[in-house]
């Protein structure tokens, strides 16, 4: 029960926390000068095209521009206690059909992100602790620095031009030209395949190169205390010893992690999707940031800060899983 009512103030705390950071989200997207008329008639003019003042009047009075700022904060968020995300100015549709497209494609990216990261780093990391000062874990500890000190946008770019030069690909977007509106198939997810493996190498490639370093350097110190040795006296296996007890507490702080983890892949994500010219929400939030579509972009921060609250949601249920010790002070 202890347990019980953790998990449950730590929801209530989310819900106050949402509360705030939509109050910040809204005020950061109506920070810029002018607004979505003003964008509006910017775009016309360089077009070519007349906008009159009586115009961009009617468009403020359309979306309800000249509200002051707190009677659109409160408009919107009372709609999206009905779900109602407001309208897009920008795409002149309503907002939870513009995300609904395309958060499919983000929260995919972001899950097989996150996959590869902690598939790759954890058993990487155990081996060079195992094998310290062996060739493979000086490649690892090389290509670590490298994974770090490599930009997400330039590992892109290097990714895509390996591709084309080499193999005669084109590896940017998530589909082929002959699959980006079919209907869903076999041959189509299987297109999908061979086009996500990029996004997700350039967006988990320095979290990989993190984390791996987390796990070595921990496991290392668990390796030398007392208990790795009394745990030996007890007639277990090395492999078993190893996996039961040290890589077990070596495994806190990259559980511990998640959620963070979860924050810098959706923060690089929006570059790399107009690197790669991702069908994701990445392209569609900067263009409505520069837009001024402020709706969209304020529901776009929101979804994205509640993405990293279930992260990090996951990542204290992952902890009381791991360690016991957290169990048991949630218990106390």
């Amino acid at each position: 029960m202890p347990i019980l009512q953790k998990i449950l103030v730590r929801l209530g705390s989310s819900a106050l926390m949402l509360i705030a950071v939509s109050i910040v989200a809204f005020i950061i997207v109506s920070l810029p000068p002018g607004d979505f008329a003003d964008s509006y008639a910017a775009s016309k003019i360089s077009s070519g095209e007349t906008v009159t003042l009586a115009e961009i009047e009617a468009i403020r009075r359309q979306f309800g521009l000249d509200k002051p700022l707190y009677l659109q904060y409160f408009k919107w968020i009372g709609g999206m206690v009905q779900g109602d995300f407001g309208f897009s100015w920008g795409y002149s549709r309503p907002v939870t059909e513009v995300i609904g497209e395309r958060l499919p494609m983000t929260i995919l990216i972001a899950t097989g992100t996150l996959l590869f990261t902690y598939i790759t780093a954890i058993p990487l990391g155990i081996y060079s602790a195992l094998r310290q000062y062996s060739v493979a874990d000086y490649t690892f500890t090389i290509l670590g620095y490298i994974g770090l000190a490599t930009p997400n946008f330039l590992l892109a770019l290097l990714l895509m031009f390996g591709a084309t030069t080499w193999f005669g690909v084109s590896v940017g977007g998530l589909f082929s030209l002959e699959y980006q509106d079919a209907a869903w198939s076999m041959g189509r997810f299987w297109d999908l395949l061979t086009h996500i493996w990029v996004p997700i190498i350039v967006l988990g490639t320095a979290g990989t190169a993190f984390q791996l370093r987390i796990m070595r350097a921990t496991l290392l110190e668990e390796l030398n205390k007392m208990y790795v040795t009394a745990a030996r006296a007890t007639g277990l296996s090395e492999f078993k010893m190893i996996l039961k007890y040290p890589v077990r507490l070596a495994l806190n702080p990259i559980v511990s992690t998640l959620g963070w983890e979860l924050t810098t892949v959706i923060s690089g994500a929006p570059i790399i999707g107009l690197v790669l010219s991702l069908p994701d929400t990445g392209p569609m939030f900067i263009n409505a940031l520069k837009s001024q579509d402020m709706f969209l972009a304020g529901a776009m921060m929101l979804i994205y800060c509640i993405l990293v609250m279930i992260g990090s949601f996951i990542s204290d249920i992952l902890l009381m899983i791991v360690d016991p010790r957290v169990r048991m002070g949630a218990s106390t």
